[in-house]
């Protein structure tokens, strides 16, 4: 490899209070799982959690056009998505792996043996690349029951397919047309599930997944390349609280209203402060880890959520019983995620990356 290549792949500087963040929603999505097996969306405390996902697709915009805007058009086409796969596949395998294990030994329920060996092989090698299969009843058609959050990963491709294709080369005129048009969608999308952004994780609300990542990546990108980043004294905990309100919010009649305001302007001017914030020095280090375990995270705990909503099925658990558990499992899978990138997904990548080198 040349040295001008090898300066065009080299990584750029982290925004350490946007990785913290990016981990608090991670244990955010963790918590609105466990709650929505238990509890209607008008009971649930953190019934809004969901829009996580908006908020990485966001984050995810900002981050790939800091990453490569300015370097991308000296890469070969090859080398971005190489980079990309080794980036984010070892997990998408990993979960479908954890996935099919959890489905096969669910000591609380699930009926493995109600599928044919050949359809469950189908259901994992679609699960491992990706390719929306929504064939599992028992588990409301998710597009990849063995691992649900792989959805948002799918979508995830698409965006970095058409960032590497022609986003990237979009002016900021037509980048800022593209995403007003694409928050249309956000709208569209609202009105037709009946005041919901909750969709793209099923066959039958396949393309609001779409409809989702289109505005909040090409915010995200927008953000990056208009400079939109405004320079304050909020710092982590700041900033994790106003996040957090986000997913607070009672689920009311106005989700219609909410939810889109949420997505269109809360979120992307959450990235503009925290890109801007400045991260005290004792925080640092919990940043970085939030940042870390965030996508092994979202990755492993839904084989969990699934052994989950079986045994609280099975038990009914009084409240008491269930705080314990959502308490202590969101800080075991917090653990997992932790020994995942420990002893998995960083040696998988160290490997993949210098067999690329060769």
């Amino acid at each position: 490899m040349t040295k001008p290549e090898t300066e065009t792949l080299k990584p750029k500087q982290h925004f350490e209070i946007l990785d913290g963040l990016r981990g608090i929603a991670a244990v955010a999505i963790v918590i609105f799982h466990f709650m929505e097996i238990v509890y209607p969306p008008k009971d649930n405390f953190i019934a809004h959690g969901f829009l996580a996902v908006d908020f990485f697709f966001c984050l995810s915009g900002f981050v790939i056009a800091y990453a490569y805007h300015d370097r991308i058009s000296k890469m070969k086409l090859t080398d971005f998505f190489k980079l990309r796969l080794i980036r984010l596949h070892p997990l998408v395998v990993f979960g479908s792996v954890l996935g099919l294990l959890a489905f096969l030994f669910d000591q609380f329920g699930g009926h493995p043996e109600a599928y044919q060996t050949e359809k469950l092989i189908l259901i994992f090698l679609a699960s491992v690349f990706l390719i929306p299969f929504p064939v599992m009843a028992d588990r409301y058609f998710n597009l990849f029951g063995l691992n649900a959050p792989g959805w948002s990963l799918f979508w995830e491709y698409v965006a970095n397919i058409f960032y590497a294709l022609f986003l990237y080369k979009l002016s900021r005129r037509s980048l800022f047309v593209l995403t007003v048009l694409a928050a249309a969608g956000i709208c569209l999308i609202s009105q037709r599930a009946g005041g919901s952004l909750m969709g793209g994780w099923s066959g039958e609300t396949f393309w609001d997944g779409f409809g989702r990542i289109s505005y909040s990546f090409l915010a995200g990108m927008l953000i990056y390349r208009s400079n939109w980043i405004i320079k304050s004294k909020l710092g982590f905990i700041a900033l994790s609280v106003l996040l957090l309100l986000a997913f607070v919010l009672p689920f009311s009649d106005f989700n219609w209203l909410t939810e889109p305001l949420v997505v269109l302007f809360y979120f992307p001017l959450l990235i503009v402060l925290g890109a801007g914030a400045t991260l005290a020095p004792g925080f640092k280090k919990l940043c970085v880890f939030f940042g870390k375990i965030s996508y092994p995270l979202y990755m492993t705990h839904y084989a969990a959520m699934w052994i989950f909503a079986n045994y609280y099925t099975k038990y009914k658990p009084e409240t008491g019983q269930l705080t314990f558990v959502v308490i202590t499992g969101t800080i075991l899978l917090v653990g997992i995620a932790y020994l995942t990138m420990i002893f998995y997904d960083m040696p998988i990548r160290k490997y993949l990356t210098d067999k690329r080198k060769i």
